[in-house]
């Protein structure tokens, strides 16, 4: 198949998720994603504890072959079993071994990942047991024969309509299912049933306590204890990673878990079993007698299962997935998972963010080939991780390893030796677009002829089938005057001898090649505040490789920028970006790729409004800058809102009198390249369609802090959008 083909296939299939799923998905996890901040903003031990959750799993990770030896010694003196699955065969056949020594006809299950994982039904029902779901949203998934679509929620992608018209017409009811309340106690006869009668019960577990060999379940249904207790017979299947020393090191993730996933203060079941559990047997065969009458005695087992998750141990870059609590607070704070859910962004068993690195883990890197793209590093998911995952940075190096393995496109010759990367099989797609400054240098000095090419039909259709680039979206227009070239031009304004501060500006290839003018404000708006100012070379930041999957040569990139920044630091000055993405680069992802160089980079490098905000706090005179003109809609970056940076430039607005209609919506979808991507353009615009509510004024002047939302606004409303600092700038040349 041609990659064009490859591409339009992708793009029918999230058009069609879109169409069919978006809404229900939409309305329910945006909908736990604001309760997670009211649950969070009314918690003041939120952050503290998200560290201490962080520093228990790393530990508990680290010593987890010592905690597993204990585990087993706990669960055998309690008279339990505990078995060390190799992968999902060896689970499974360990598991039907136990159903057929119970000469076990049916299971009940409660909602558990993992057990999807394996594919545990299957197995089961191959062996003739019949298998019930008895979460509420698994079993209508497991009536209409349809996979998860959420870590926590598996039916999010499903409306209330849609599950009536579903089981009236599986079940045939004497009067039609129609509110939730009717759903639900239909749900709740029909597999209460089934947990009376079940051979064996089946559940997964949250946690798991060495020391004493307790289980923990944390869930929002009755269903998962009453499955656990209720057959004679219980097996438990978990992830070795689910292990934690004890007690003491529960409490944090108790608090954390439901306030992460629902936004709710507590679950409504936190259940703690120290199987075989005392509780009496029931027979219900003899209603009338009391608890206890049942003459079999309790049986557990705990299934352990590694399948790939020993050797993600051993991995530095994906053994911070065995941290993750499956909360799916990072799907629900992802926009593209917000529009297109998890049958497009997931995997087989797991879906949303973290999803790259379980896929990868277990089942190979392939594994999350189809869905990995669809993270586009904007980073609101590691604010929103209890355990603080760095889950951009998983996607970020899954990606890489997938470029290597891939074949070499059949128009590499297009770009063979045009472009400096050091990678050596690259799609030719992610290699044009993590080549952006050797695209914008080309451009910039051949403007307008660059330009005018690439604005012909023909040019676009084959940028299209070649590159991969979508017709429907307007290409940046070069300046053929760059930044550099203009502040060579001119003389400083304030030099050393004068100025109170020295700054080197940051020239990212947006601002020196594409929106110069917003480099041109920053200078003057430093200036009249009594900065010197110089340029450093622009030198693309590595944001462009990668943003792409691209490390090494993102790598390249940002050792070449930190040994032009350095003389600078060595005399003190200031580093100020432009640009939120490159800022997040020296604040983030640079302790990965120049690791020796992050800490200074890191602390002396500012937001150029939360530069201003600084001066203006110190003293400076706000007489120096523009004075408000027109009111104005401002939307900031994602990366922006990450670092909590854009409080600097709302306040800066603010003290300069401006009237300011501030955006909520936390991403313009365009996240750099992805929007110009041919597959991703329909979502890029539909995650992008929520700026049109919020910024509804025509009389307002749009501002964004960021290129991408520059252009992403731009299209919408076929308005001018300016960066904040274009509005603050004294007037000058």
């Amino acid at each position: 198949m041609s990659s064009q083909r490859a591409r339009r296939r992708k793009a029918e299939r999230i058009r069609g998720l879109m169409e069919t799923e978006g809404d229900a998905i939409n309305e329910n996890v945006s909908r736990m994603n604001r309760e997670r901040y009211a649950a969070a903003e009314r918690f003041e031990a939120y952050e503290d504890l998200r560290d201490e959750a962080r520093e228990i799993k790393e530990n508990a990770i680290a010593d987890l072959p010592a905690l597993l030896d204990t585990l087993r010694e706990s669960v055998e003196a309690n008279g339990g079993h505990l078995y060390l699955a190799e992968d999902a065969a060896d689970a499974n056949r360990y598991i039907t071994t136990v159903a057929e020594s119970e000469n076990a006809d049916s299971l009940v299950k409660s909602k558990s990942m993992t057990t999807e994982e394996i594919e545990v039904n299957e197995a089961l029902e191959q062996g003739g047991v019949d298998v019930w779901e008895t979460d509420l949203g698994e079993f209508v998934l497991q009536v209409a024969d349809e996979s998860p679509s959420h870590i926590v929620g598996p039916s999010l992608h499903k409306s209330r309509e849609e599950i009536a018209e579903l089981f009236n017409a599986v079940f045939d009811p004497e009067e039609p299912l129609e509110t939730a309340d009717e759903l639900t106690e239909f749900a709740r006869d029909y597999l209460g049933e089934r947990i009376r009668h079940a051979d064996i019960g089946m559940t997964g577990a949250n946690f798991v306590l060495a020391d004493s060999g307790t289980i923990t379940l944390v869930t929002n249904e009755g269903n998962a204890r009453k499955s656990a207790v209720t057959p004679n017979t219980h097996i438990a299947v978990a992830g070795v990673e689910k292990v934690i020393p004890g007690a003491a090191e529960l409490q944090p993730f108790v608090d954390l878990i439901s306030k992460s996933a629902t936004g709710q203060d507590i679950s409504q079941y936190v259940s703690m079993l120290t199987p075989p559990v005392e509780t009496p047997t029931i027979d219900f065969d003899r209603p009338d007698e009391p608890l206890g009458s049942g003459d079999d005695e309790r049986d557990f087992h705990l299934v352990l299962i590694d399948n790939g998750r020993l050797d993600m141990r051993e991995d530095d870059q994906l053994r911070e997935t065995l941290y993750c609590i499956r909360c799916g607070a990072c799907a629900n704070s992802c926009a593209n998972f917000q529009h297109v859910g998890g049958h497009a962004f997931g995997g087989e068993t797991y879906t949303g963010g973290i999803a790259t690195g379980w896929e990868a883990g277990i089942g190979g890197e392939e594994a999350a080939a189809d869905f990995n793209d669809l993270c586009t590093g904007c980073s609101r998911c590691v604010n929103a991780c209890p355990v603080k995952i760095d889950i951009p940075w998983i996607n970020t190096v899954v990606r890489d390893r997938l470029n290597a393995d891939a074949t070499p496109s059949e128009f590499e010759f297009l770009v063979e030796g045009l472009t400096p990367d050091a990678e050596g099989t690259v799609d030719v797609q992610k290699r044009f677009f993590g080549n952006f400054e050797t695209l914008a240098k080309l451009g910039s000095a051949t403007a307008p002829l660059s330009n005018w090419v690439t604005s012909f039909g023909l040019a676009r259709k084959a940028m299209d089938r070649f590159l991969g680039v979508a017709p429907e979206r307007d290409l940046p227009t070069f300046q053929r005057g760059t930044l550099v070239d203009w502040f060579d031009s001119r003389r400083p304004r304030a030099p050393n001898a004068t100025a109170n501060r020295s700054v080197v500006l940051y020239p990212d290839v947006y601002t020196n090649y594409v929106l110069v003018e917003r480099g041109k404000a920053a200078v003057r708006t430093l200036e009249a505040l009594g900065v010197h100012v110089e340029l450093c070379p622009p030198v693309e930041s590595g944001r462009a490789p990668l943003s792409q999957g691209m490390i090494a040569t993102a790598t390249d990139h940002a050792e070449a920028l930190a040994a032009e920044l350095d003389p600078y630091l060595d005399a003190d000055f200031d580093v100020v970006a432009i640009e939120p993405s490159d800022l997040a680069m020296f604040r983030r992802e640079y302790e990965k790729l120049v690791p020796d160089d992050y800490d200074r980079i890191s602390t002396n490098s500012y937001d150029v409004l939360e530069y201003v905000y600084g001066l203006l706090a110190d003293g400076a005179s706000e007489d120096a800058l523009a004075a408000p003109t027109t009111p104005v809609a401002y939307h900031s970056h994602c990366q922006q809102r990450t670092l909590g940076l854009e409080t600097y430039t709302e306040a800066v607005f603010d003290e300069l009198g401006f009237d300011v209609e501030t955006s909520e919506i936390e991403c313009c979808g365009m996240a750099g390249s992805f929007g110009y991507k041919s597959e991703y353009y329909d979502l890029s615009m539909d995650v992008g369609s929520e700026l049109e509510g919020a910024f509804d004024d025509p009389d307002r002047q749009l501002v964004a802090s960021g290129t991408s939302c520059t252009e992403q606004l731009g299209a919408m409303f076929e308005a001018g959008v300016v960066h904040p600092v274009e509005l603050i700038a004294p007037d000058g040349s």
